[in-house]
């Protein structure tokens, strides 16, 4: 992964984000020296997205186990609403 400043990325928006869009390449940008920021193409987001969801997914699906086996652990409906459900 390439690192660039926070100068740079201001000073060279477009050039940043052709770099990004058009040739895939994913940009680590520091400010003083400490990373703050990664610029990743969309498709990769969009990866990441459906990854954090399949996670969700397996959470919800042992917590409802834990709780039809055993009767303790987290009721569905407090699991789902602690997600935002």
């Amino acid at each position: 992964m390439t690192t660039i400043t926070s100068t740079y990325l201001h000073a060279n928006i477009a050039a940043v984000e052709n770099t990004v869009c058009y040739g895939a390449e994913r940009l680590l940008v520091e400010r003083h020296g400490k990373p703050v920021v990664a610029l990743v193409p969309v498709e990769d987001l969009r990866l990441l997205e459906s990854l954090e969801n399949l996670v969700d997914v397996v959470e919800v699906a042992k917590a409802l186990e834990e709780y039809e086996a055993t009767g303790e652990g987290t009721p569905a409906r407090d699991f789902f609403a602690s997600l935002g459900l």
